[in-house]
């Protein structure tokens, strides 16, 4: 009781203060000026030398573990074990959600493919068709159905978008094997969408122009289909197509050796819990290096303001998130978005990612939710566009220059796009080169890499601009802030069957996890 106490004298002393701040703010369509009090007051008190003894922490772990904070190392779970304890101290309720990721695939077998009915015929393996790598195990006998393929081909290659889009497997019947062609998106994608649609094995097959017949290689990038998925000749599926009602079998055997890690989950007691405001960044390293910069940077700022947080009034819940298995492919981020209820999904009114905050060479890059930069991936879910003004606001603000960056799908927020949850956040340069014109923006060498220490060894302490770092924490935090107090900028969401998908994300987010040839 005296806890409680004590906790409730805080925040009523806290609400005087916020409201005591100068309101000579001017409402606007992005924050009231009360949300704009509480943001300026968790700004002060997000202080970069704070953020900085995170990151002091985080490499002192590597050290102790290998060099590494990589997802299923010590290093990992010694660095969520040190955020967590801080977060319940704190007074947060915390969690942690499982995470499964690959340590490896083989192949037990030679896989097999032939025609039972109405002419039998035998494929030869590692000839005429291979298995594709992270296929699953399977025995499959059943009709072979053409999803929206182009036969003949078209005269330049990537014409065929067949199984690109759920709506391609639209009549298709469940239990049968989808035969689909090679074209213009990833096979993951295409995989995925006929799993949906109930398929009990996959055939891919080449396209069809020169240099684009044979069967070849690769690893779709996603283990968990559970399904027989083999990639063949353009010939062999040619003529599976030619045949209405062609019963084939597939049988594959293979081995996926299975990997687990955890996300951490943080949550305010209080606020309503209808409205979450959700922010987030992957805690893991590569295995070359302590990741300081990609991305215990985006991890310490999120930490700090987290544990600064606790000391204010919220009027919405806040979530924090530490996402496990980014560097393997967003599968933290992805997982738990799955593992989510539509109802649950719902709640969340929007998603703030931070990865890369700190780059030695750094810009101050912020997601382009409106897509007004129109150089790649489009807008982001409506309300997108609102939180990007909000993190322009607060650079506005300092005075400070800031350019977009597009929705690649190389962070934790694709998988939150692709079920139509607006996103937004900060990114300061990964491998990219920076231009002149942004030299002059932001200062730093033109010709040279954001971060020349990205996904190596050198990803260390030295790694962070100390300056870039700080800003940006304040930026996390003003962010944070607002919406924990104030969403009215944010339109409300159609529920699942009536949201429009962003197309950036799912897509663009396997793709990281895809190596070279993969796509499709």
């Amino acid at each position: 009781m005296r806890l409680n106490l004590r906790r409730r004298m805080v925040q009523a002393i806290t609400v005087a203060t916020v409201m005591s701040l100068p309101l000579a703010l001017a409402p606007t369509a992005q924050a009231s000026p009360v949300s704009d009090a509480l943001a300026l007051l968790l700004t002060k008190k997000v202080k970069g030398e704070n953020v900085t003894k995170h990151l002091q922490e985080f490499q002192r772990i590597a050290d102790a573990n290998s060099g590494n904070r990589a997802a299923g190392t010590p290093g990992y779970d010694k660095s969520l074990e040190y955020a967590a304890q801080k977060l319940r101290r704190a007074g947060y309720r915390v969690s942690t959600t499982d995470v499964e990721f690959p340590t490896g695939w083989a192949e037990l077998a030679p896989p097999e493919l032939n025609v039972v009915a109405p002419t039998p015929k035998t494929y030869t393996p590692n000839v005429d068709f291979l298995t594709v790598g992270s296929s699953g195990s399977g025995d499959v006998t059943a009709e072979v159905q053409v999803v929206d393929a182009v036969l003949p081909p078209g005269p330049t290659p990537s014409t065929s978008t067949a199984g690109c889009e759920a709506s391609d497997f639209a009549g298709f019947v469940a239990g049968r094997i989808a035969l689909i062609q090679r074209g213009t998106c990833p096979y993951v994608q295409k995989a995925t969408n006929a799993k949906a649609a109930g398929a009990a094995a996959v055939v891919f097959f080449n396209e069809g122009q020169p240099g684009r017949t044979e069967a070849y290689n690769f690893d779709i990038g996603e283990w968990r289909f559970g399904i027989p998925i083999v990639f063949a000749d353009f010939a062999v599926g040619n003529e599976l197509a030619a045949t209405p009602g062609t019963q084939l079998h597939v049988k594959t055997s293979t081995r996926v050796d299975v990997g687990r890690t955890k996300n951490l989950i943080a949550e305010t007691r209080t606020g309503d819990p209808n409205k979450v405001v959700m922010a987030g960044a992957h805690l893991d390293s590569v295995h070359e290096g302590a990741g300081i910069n990609d991305n215990g940077s985006g991890s310490a700022g999120l930490l700090e303001t987290a544990l600064q947080l606790a000391k204010l009034p919220v009027k919405h819940k806040v979530r924090f998130a530490w996402w496990g298995a980014e560097e393997l492919g967003l599968l933290g981020s992805n997982q738990y978005v799955e593992g989510l209820s539509q109802a649950q999904r719902d709640k969340i009114k929007l998603y703030l990612n931070f990865d890369m905050i700190g780059s030695p060479n750094f810009g101050y890059f912020i997601y382009d939710g409106d897509n007004s930069d129109n150089v790649g991936s489009p807008a982001g879910p409506p309300g997108s566009a609102q939180i990007e003004k909000t993190f322009e606001r607060f650079y506005q603000k300092r005075d400070l220059n800031f350019r977009g960056t597009d929705f690649s799908g190389r962070s934790d927020y694709g998988p939150f796009i692709e079920v139509g949850i607006p996103a937004g956040g900060l990114f300061t340069g990964a491998e990219g080169i920076k231009t002149p014109e942004e030299a002059t923006l932001f200062g730093g060498t033109a010709g040279q890499a954001y971060d020349p220490c990205y996904h190596a060894a050198c990803d260390g302490l030295n790694n962070i601009n100390a300056t870039a770092l700080d800003v940006n924490s304040d930026a996390l935090a003003w962010a944070t802030a607002t919406y924990a107090y104030d969403l009215s900028a944010i339109p409300p969401r159609a529920t699942a069957a009536n949201t429009a998908k962003s197309s950036t994300a799912k897509t663009a987010a396997t793709q990281v996890a895809v190596p070279e040839g993969a796509a499709s």
